[in-house]
């Protein structure tokens, strides 16, 4: 059975955060006085975005934990707008929200697709990116992120450009690291400039999808570098739209158990 918004009327809203799809649509419900949103990320980065709505920092304690949170704050809608390499989090968000009987949408942006010109060889790990760099040295431009680059320790020969948020020397311990810390978006003029200045033989990248980071896989296009690219992870089988847009509009015209929706604006 669907949870009934709190009477009173203001539609309270939990945003599973980390993506630009979640800071988009918590900016589109920061001023509203029909809702109240938290945004929730999973404090991975050390200084993340400000944003325009309450935000908690930090896990639940699995399915469980997020089910006993969906009940104690009177959560009446969840969307997850998680990475879509953030598997665990999307798993417990389907299962907290069929225990507590809360609407669940997620946001799922669309993967890339292969392009003419682009030379990708498709993996379903970062242990099998590993092995596809191969044995002989190369250089290899890294944008995996922090949380799974230590799996590159297993092959030090390569010398390795890496980039991510957050500091990651202590999680690839190789004697051929450069490493770079930023946050997109980037555009493919300055990745092209940025290969062809490291050099780089072979990019390493994960389907995320989405226009931010896409520059990458223009560029290696263009200067006709191979990617070795990480397919994603299977999530649950949920309702889901591509973007924020399309999660005003379920707020907007879901009705569960009462009138409790958005208003137009």
């Amino acid at each position: 059975m669907d949870k009934a918004p709190m009477s009173g009327g203001a539609m309270r809203i939990l945003i599973l955060g980390g993506t630009g799809e979640a800071s988009a649509l918590a900016r589109a419900l920061a001023d509203r006085d029909d809702c109240a949103v938290t945004l929730s990320l999973a404090g991975r980065t050390a200084a993340p975005k400000p944003e325009p709505v309450p935000t908690r920092i930090g896990g639940f304690g699995g399915a469980e934990g997020l089910a006993a949170y969906l009940r104690r704050e009177n959560i009446d809608r969840l969307i997850d707008a998680t990475h879509p390499f953030a598997a665990t989090i999307s798993g417990n968000a389907a299962a907290a929200a069929v225990t507590v009987g809360v609407p669940l949408l997620a946001i799922r942006r669309p993967a890339w697709s292969r392009a003419s010109g682009d030379l990708w060889t498709e993996v379903g790990s970062m242990e099998e990116a590993v092995a596809a760099l191969g044995r002989e040295p190369r250089r290899v431009f890294l944008t995996i992120g922090r949380q799974e680059a230590g799996a590159f320790a297993t092959a030090p020969q390569h010398a390795y450009l890496a980039r991510s948020v957050e500091p990651l020397e202590s999680v690839l311990p190789v004697p051929h690291l450069t490493a770079i810390e930023t946050r997109g978006p980037f555009d493919a003029a300055a990745e092209a400039a940025l290969m062809r200045a490291a050099g780089t033989e072979i990019l390493v990248s994960k389907n995320s999808g989405g226009a931010a980071t896409y520059g990458k896989i223009a560029a290696a296009r263009s200067l006709a570098i191979p990617v070795v690219m990480v397919r994603r992870p299977e999530k649950p089988d949920v309702p889901s739209v591509p973007n924020a847009e399309g999660a005003l509009r379920w707020l907007r015209t879901r009705d569960h158990a009462g009138p409790a929706t958005l208003r137009e604006v």
